[in-house]
């Protein structure tokens, strides 16, 4: 990691096998790193979650038999990860979205 690079703050979940698949983990750790590096990224790998709120994105991951997401926020000085989850239908569950919020709020209450 480059002095540069932002680093990862994880306030939910972790990324291992398993139950990620070797192949979703190793895709996981590329997007993540790209991110830390200060890429943005788009669909297909990632896309905003402005319900969630700003600077707030959900990661896609395809792994075997699951469909991952990993809900980040980017901050000026880190990646902030708010959550991981298999998601197993077309929207967000609602549940997600506010313990997010939740998450959200203490950390920056926190961080000050």
């Amino acid at each position: 990691m480059s002095k540069d690079d932002k680093p990862l703050v994880w306030l939910h979940g972790e990324v291992k096998t398993p139950p990620f698949s070797p192949s979703a983990r190793l895709e996981t750790g590329f997007l993540l790193r790209r991110l830390q590096q200060g890429i943005n990224l788009s669909l297909p790998h990632s896309r905003p979650m402005s319900t969630i709120g700003r600077r707030c994105h959900e990661l896609r991951i395809n792994d075997e038999n699951l469909v991952w997401r990993i809900i980040y926020r980017i901050d000026e000085d880190a990646i902030v990860i708010l959550e991981v989850f298999d998601k197993k239908t077309a929207q967000t569950p609602k549940k997600v979205i506010n313990v997010c919020k939740d998450r959200i709020k203490v950390y920056d209450n926190e961080s000050k």
